[in-house]
């Protein structure tokens, strides 16, 4: 079996359930694989152990139990795949809504063991990957928000057309070496502390 480099942490408060899940791993090829068998300051531990993939196996949890682990689950950025023996839609829903990757119900099978992790770290990785274009797309936007109303004010103040106004931010981004959203937070900073301060003096 070729070994995988992935580091995967197994979570499982049963020593056998938890043997056999490391077990069916490292037959998988999946060789680097640190086992936690308490649920206890697992937030920090988890961040300390900074596995690649975090499996959590809960054989038939409680309530209290999945929304604990749904909490830690919000929270770590990683791939995770959670093994149930039960489940209905709405617990199935929150796992989603979570952030657990891939949720297996009907028990822990070996032959399930890797493709589990595969399908884990694929959905994660396209998740990740339209939250980031996401992202992008609203930083985007907002620069450009930003940039039109620096351009707007030096515009108005300058007497100058859209063309030149963008070309002096332009050429400030240029020597500056930073980016025309940072010059153009810049003007629209001076713009306000200067009206702040005639605003002043006219009250004073």
């Amino acid at each position: 079996m070729k070994e995988l480099s992935l580091n995967i942490l197994v979570i499982d408060e049963d020593p056998a359930r938890a043997a056999l899940l490391e077990g069916a791993l490292v037959e998988a090829g999946y060789t680097h694989v640190v086992t936690l068998q308490t649920t206890s300051n697992l937030h920090q531990r988890i961040v300390a152990i900074e596995p690649d993939v975090v499996i959590i196996d809960l054989q038939n949890p409680d309530r209290d139990t999945l929304e604990n682990m749904f909490q830690v689950t919000r929270s770590v950025k990683k791939p995770i795949a959670m093994f149930v023996d039960q489940s209905d839609g709405d617990t199935i829903r929150r796992a989603v809504e979570a952030g657990v990757s891939a949720y297996v119900v009907d028990g822990l099978k070996k032959d399930r063991v890797r493709p589990v992790v595969e399908v884990a770290v694929t959905r994660f990785e396209s998740f990740s990957k339209l939250v980031q274009e996401r992202d992008d797309a609203r930083n985007a936007l907002a620069d450009r928000k930003r940039t039109d109303r620096a351009k707007g004010l030096l515009m108005q103040h300058r007497g100058i057309s859209e063309e030149e106004a963008y070309s002096l931010m332009r050429k400030a981004a240029m020597q500056q070496s930073r980016k025309i959203a940072d010059i153009a937070d810049s003007i629209i900073t001076a713009f306000e502390l200067d009206s702040q301060l005639i605003g002043g003096r006219k009250h004073g």
